[in-house]
């Protein structure tokens, strides 16, 4: 445990994706059989909810720094949601790593933007992550243009996740998630209306990436994280434009548990990537979008 400040010269990258699905109180962010059909589609061999403090002792091994939140699904899903309050308060103890993010249900209307402002006022959160498919909720909706003005006015940057997702995956209905709500498309829509709001599309919006790469190139308040993903799967367009006109737009993220920032990393160490781009698309492009 350690109270000190990140060390941005000593880090080697810094993973902007990283979920929180278990909390000090032994609090699951999702049922059971959700947990255990992404553990499934992912292969995760591993724990697959460890707490802060683990999370935190990783990647202090691995001398990097990690963006963590929770997802407060709770409307959609009747589940109790993990308190993002908690997970920001907590992550202040390993703050030499851990970068805290937020989570608010958009269907809490004026209380979300109530804690969206504590949130960031009072917990110190650095940002905010979505999953409209798992929230249940259509970003590009005005019904959630009050959520995305408080955020703008706070200038925080935000994950939605995009494309496709482990959680529901090869149960009946997917649990009744629907994937079409995690198009990165209907993103752009937000992209324009809020230009000062940062958004990164996570995933890179598998398996629909030529739409991410298209709002990315597009708007500047738009990035891509490689979230979710092998590196030794994404398909040549998306190495195309992660080595030329992207360069300064895409982000490391494992998507740990699931995926391991190991593996990751070493899949990635394989591709046909740049020696000057590799430092920007594992911790420089980070830097920059949380402002640290």
């Amino acid at each position: 445990m350690t109270n000190n400040a990140l060390q941005l010269e000593t880090l080697v990258a810094i993973d902007v994706h990283v979920h929180v699905e278990q909390d000090a109180h032994g609090h699951f962010s999702l049922d059971q059989e959700l947990l255990d059909a992404s553990a499934k589609y992912f292969k995760s061999g591993e724990d697959r909810a460890p707490k802060l403090e683990a999370i935190a002792e990783r990647y202090r091994s691995l001398r990097m720094a990690a963006v963590v939140f929770t997802v407060d699904a709770s409307s959609a899903t009747g589940h109790a949601a993990i308190s993002s309050e908690e997970v920001a308060d907590e992550a202040q103890r390993y703050s030499d790593v851990l970068i805290p993010f937020g989570s608010v249900d958009p269907h809490h209307g004026a209380a979300a933007l109530d804690q969206a402002r504590r949130l960031v006022e009072d917990h110190g959160v650095r940002g905010f992550k979505f999953h409209p498919s798992l929230q249940n909720f259509q970003p590009n909706s005005s019904d959630y243009y009050p959520l995305y003005e408080v955020l703008q006015e706070l200038r925080v940057p935000t994950i939605f996740h995009s494309g496709q997702t482990g959680i529901g995956a090869n149960l009946p209905g997917g649990r009744g998630i629907k994937l079409a709500l995690s198009d990165p498309l209907l993103l752009d829509e937000v992209a324009a209306d809020f230009p000062e709001l940062t958004i990164v599309l996570a995933h890179a919006g598998m398996p629909w990436y030529e739409n991410a790469l298209a709002i990315a190139t597009h708007k500047s308040n738009v990035f891509i994280d490689l979230s979710g993903w092998s590196p030794k799967y994404f398909p040549a367009g998306l190495l195309r434009a992660a080595n030329s006109y992207l360069r300064d737009k895409f982000l490391f993220g494992s998507d740990f548990p699931v995926i391991t920032p190991e593996r990751w990393l070493r899949d990635f160490e394989g591709l046909e990537i740049a020696d000057d781009v590799r430092p920007l698309i594992l911790k420089e492009n980070a830097v920059r979008v949380l402002g640290l």
